[in-house]
């Protein structure tokens, strides 16, 4: 599995979210990697990852924590996106000496997926796919933004978005958060349509000490959406702590 590490420091891992890449936190590794040791990952079947895409959060999280483990950088803050807030959940269940603490964005204990998307996407990806980003960016961002992360999210084979998707509509950690015991941030787009709020809210009020940063006019893409405002609240979670 890719990785690629930037900076030095306190390391902060960066898991991208269904049909993404390392690309979803250009922002995020140009700001952070002046006080930490960025480090991006694109899971298995996306970017430049080699091998099958997954249909498992489970395998996923296999995937990372090997990965993380043949570059022993040590306990790391893990941040994911979405579905790779679920990856994050569950590699700091299944390995918990490889984290220090959890950053959670646009994501929740369990991510049920709208039927049309799976049942669109083999069919129809090109416009499967659109309605995807249309509906995960808030209604403010500009046309040229979205046909950027468009014309990347094309670049997956559509039995990778869908496996991902197949991965998300599984998963479920209902009842199963008090096994997370790592400090935790949850952040999300006020704006939000697949993962609203309330997603966030349940994980903040679970997960035992867990912090909430609600970020006002974004939606799901939040971290490319209100990139200022993201990097600022992770910088002081990770960084305040030290």
């Amino acid at each position: 599995m890719n990785t690629e590490t930037y900076g030095s420091g306190t390391p902060v891992v960066f898991i991208h979210g269904a049909g993404g890449s390392a690309l979803s936190w250009l922002a995020q590794k140009t700001y952070l990697q002046r006080s930490n040791r960025v480090i991006l990952v694109d899971l298995p079947g996306h970017g430049r990852s080699d091998g099958p895409s997954s249909d498992s959060i489970d395998e996923y999280a296999q995937a990372v924590g090997d990965a993380l483990e043949a570059i022993a950088c040590g306990p790391a803050h893990i941040a994911g996106h979405s579905m790779g807030g679920a990856v994050a959940m569950r590699l700091s269940m299944s390995r918990p000496s490889l984290v220090k603490g959890l950053v959670l964005i646009g994501t929740g204990a369990k991510l049920k997926v709208y039927p049309e998307i799976l049942e669109g996407i083999l069919r129809d990806k090109a416009a499967t796919a659109r309605t995807i980003l249309d509906t995960a960016f808030s209604d403010s961002v500009p046309t040229s933004l979205k046909d950027k992360v468009f014309a990347e999210y094309m670049k997956n084979d559509a039995l990778t978005i869908f496996n991902d998707f197949t991965a998300c509509n599984a998963f479920d950690l209902m009842g199963r958060l008090d096994a997370i015991t790592v400090p935790t941030l949850v952040i999300c787009g006020m704006a939000d349509r697949f993962t609203p709020p309330k997603y966030s809210r349940y994980l903040a009020g679970t997960i035992a000490g867990a912090s909430l940063e609600l970020i006002a006019d974004a939606g799901h893409m939040v971290m490319i959406e209100k990139p200022a405002e993201v990097n600022a609240a992770i910088d002081r979670f990770v960084n305040s702590r030290e």
